[in-house]
């Protein structure tokens, strides 16, 4: 006897008509099925929103901020800098379409066009991507494409590295005066060149469109190696401010196979905490100018929110490969400039 699924009629099956066979069919190629695994939805996946229903929230959320910035512009405009908004709306547009992060873009702008010193552009940098990342984890959060425990053990790692990569700029800074620019310049170039190359494998391989998970078992030995991804990461993000959304990513798709958007939403809420708490690291030693960041931010938190909405429909990968060959070249240029 089986019961139907739409209307739970019980059916009687045909005399001498084959066994039907009710186990599960395993989602994976390899013909294993793991319920661990395999068989769940995160309890967090809303149902679909009925058809037109974000549009007018949308709207209606823009044009808000749209009064909000004129009214900040009309009474604060003397401390801002409209190009710096401008350019927060383009980078914070990018972050939320393809998960990036906002330090790959955002310091060589910082750097080349408005003449910020390395150190001042990292923290400005940090801050303002820290509260990019807040509206951008909660629209992920909100869309059900967050893994929050592989969030919380990436943090456990990159978060204490982050400090000490800030320390440690700090410490340069005051021993040895105008040397930290000569390293940073170095650092920073180096790590946009890394990035550059990890986005081309990333789109050369196809590693993304072949991962189909939803959610992970975090065993032992996976809780150890995300806890020394987040090391490494978080050190190269204190020291620089680039690899919360692209370095980070990249060994994200390469080691853990969970669907795209659940890649990019976990990424964007683990740089959200980890941005948070070096931001203030870098307010702490004075490598932040709140002004600038301010700025920055007026553009970039409607950037972000539209970015992330439409990740889904965006084509991704001319995308990457465009941003990979700036990146790379941006890094190429900071050598030199050192």
């Amino acid at each position: 006897m089986r019961e139907s699924k739409g209307n739970a009629v019980a059916v009687e099956p045909k005399p001498g008509a084959p066994a039907v066979d009710e186990r599960p069919a395993a989602p994976d190629d390899d013909g294993v099925f793991d319920p661990d695994i395999d068989d769940t939805l995160p309890p967090f996946r809303p149902s679909p929103e009925p058809t037109g229903a974000w549009h007018k929230r949308w709207a209606l959320g823009i044009g808000g901020w749209a009064i909000v910035v004129a009214v900040v512009y009309l009474t604060l405009g003397v401390h801002l800098n409209p190009y710096l908004s401008l350019t927060g709306l383009l980078v914070g547009f990018l972050v939320g379409l393809t998960g990036m992060g906002g330090g790959a873009l955002m310091t060589p702008i910082l750097i080349f066009f408005f003449g910020f010193q390395p150190t001042m552009a990292i923290g400005t940098d940090v801050t303002y991507a820290a509260v990019t990342k807040i509206f951008g984890s909660w629209k992920h959060w909100r869309q059900g494409s967050v893994d929050i425990p592989l969030a919380l053990w990436l943090a456990l790692g990159s978060v204490p590295a982050a400090l000490v990569g800030v320390a440690a700029v700090a410490y340069v800074k005051n021993t040895y005066g105008d040397v930290i620019n000569t390293i940073l310049y170095r650092a920073i170039g180096s790590a946009l060149m890394m990035v550059g190359v990890l986005l081309i494998v990333k789109v050369v391989m196809h590693v993304d469109q072949r991962h189909r998970r939803e959610n992970i078992k975090m065993t032992t030995r996976l809780k150890v190696m995300t806890v020394c991804l987040g090391l490494g990461t978080g050190f190269i993000i204190g020291l620089t401010s680039v690899g919360s959304g692209t370095f980070l990513a990249v060994f994200l798709i390469l080691f853990y196979p969970l669907t795209t958007d659940r890649i990019v939403g976990t990424d964007v809420f683990h740089a959200m905490i980890l941005l948070c708490i070096t931001g203030l690291a870098q307010i702490g030693v004075g490598n932040v100018d709140l002004w600038m960041v301010a700025s920055l931010l007026m553009g970039s938190i409607p950037g972000v929110l539209i970015g992330s909405q439409l990740t889904v429909r965006a084509p991704n990968r001319v995308l990457r490969s465009i941003l990979a060959v700036v990146l790379f070249v941006s890094g190429l240029a900071l050598l030199f400039k050192s």
